[in-house]
Parts: C-alpha cells; sequence; structure tokens
C-alpha cells in the first residue's frame, strides 16, 4: 500500500514540476513530454525491479545511462535549467520507486527537490544577470577596449567577455558576454549618452 502511496505522490510531484513550474516559466511544449516520459518510465522500471528477484542496482543503473545517454546525445539544444528539470524528473521517479521506512521521508525529499526548483529556478532570483553571444562587426583585438564597448553598446556592466572568433578579414568579433543590468532605466540612459556622444 505504502508503494502505491509513494507512485501517487511522485504523480503528483512530477506534474506539479512540469504544469506548475516548468511550462509557465519557459513555455517549451516538447520538453514536457519529456520529463513526464523519463519521471514515469524510470518509475516503471525501478518499481518493477524493486518487486521482482532482479538485481534493483543493475537495473537503475541501466535506466540512469539511457537517460543520461538520451540527453548526451539530444538533436536539439538544451539550457542548463532544462537539463535540471531532466535530473528532478528522474530524481522523483526513483524517490517515488525506491521502497523506504518511511512514505513521508520520500516525500519530504519529493517536496525538497519542488522547492529547489522553485527557488532556483525563479524568474526574480538573479534577475539582473545576463548571458549572450553576440557578434560585433569589428575585430576587436584589445580586451580592455572590448569590454568598454560591450558595456557602451548594452548599457550593463561586463563580467566576463570571452572572444570566441575573431574574423580580421571580414573584421567581426563574436565573444560570449555575461554581464549585469541594473535596470532598463539605466540601460535606456547608457544608451541615449552613447547616441549623445555619437553625434558630438
Amino acid at each position: 500500500m505504502s508503494q502505491l502511496v509513494l507512485f501517487a505522490i511522485d504523480i503528483c510531484a512530477v506534474v506539479l514540476l512540469v504544469f506548475g513550474l516548468y511550462f509557465p516559466r519557459h513555455r517549451r511544449r516538447d520538453l514536457v513530454v519529456a520529463f513526464l516520459g523519463v519521471n514515469v518510465g524510470v518509475l516503471a522500471v525501478a518499481g518493477a525491479l524493486s518487486a521482482s528477484n532482479a538485481g534493483a542496482g543493475l537495473g537503475l543503473g541501466l535506466a540512469l545511462f539511457g537517460v543520461l545517454s538520451i540527453i548526451r546525445l539530444r538533436s536539439t539544444e538544451l539550457d542548463q535549467h532544462e537539463v535540471a528539470y531532466y535530473f528532478c524528473a528522474l530524481a522523483l521517479g526513483i524517490l517515488g520507486a525506491l521502497t523506504t521506512t518511511s512514505v513521508w521521508l520520500s516525500a519530504g525529499l519529493m517536496g525538497l527537490l519542488i522547492a529547489v526548483m522553485f527557488v532556483g529556478d525563479h524568474p526574480r532570483l538573479l534577475r539582473h544577470y545576463r548571458h549572450q553571444i553576440m557578434v560585433l562587426d569589428s575585430a576587436v583585438t584589445d580586451p580592455v577596449a572590448l569590454v568598454a564597448h560591450l558595456e557602451q553598446l548594452l548599457g550593463a556592466r561586463v563580467h566576463v567577455a570571452t572572444v570566441q572568433r575573431l574574423d580580421l578579414v571580414n573584421e567581426t568579433t563574436t565573444v560570449d558576454v555575461r554581464y549585469s543590468s541594473a535596470g532598463p532605466g539605466a540601460a535606456a540612459g547608457a544608451g541615449a549618452q552613447a547616441r549623445a556622444g555619437a553625434h558630438r
């Protein structure tokens, strides 16, 4: 009976994870079925192995290897937060299938996972920090000048600027930028200042 309760708690937890957290925040429909499939698939395999004489550790290891291979050999790009949702769905399935002495312990660990994802992926957490790849229409070889140019373009403070490609023939620079903005007002003010300097 306790195993069925854990199954029900896992289903509720993954539904909350996918439809309460991930989809309202990121709106990527194709990953909804992926997260649900990973969770229920691991839950079914681990639950069947725990009820049989087969080696549960071996079967669970194979399931984990298969899921991680799918993530690694994916054809579409995944962001880091989406990989975190994958692992969370996987962990929920494992917790729902493992037989423990206390149902509330597994339920509490599931709740901890949901809470961590809620806080860690909250839009207000470190919301001023941004990351993007930019292609500049000039070849900038001086790191100090590159950072100054990026800060003028973005109207923000650049923390890290990593040059990925420097094309001296076509005069372009591809750079990975990590920066923080004080808000739209500051960015607008910096943009206006840059335009005023250009007119002078």
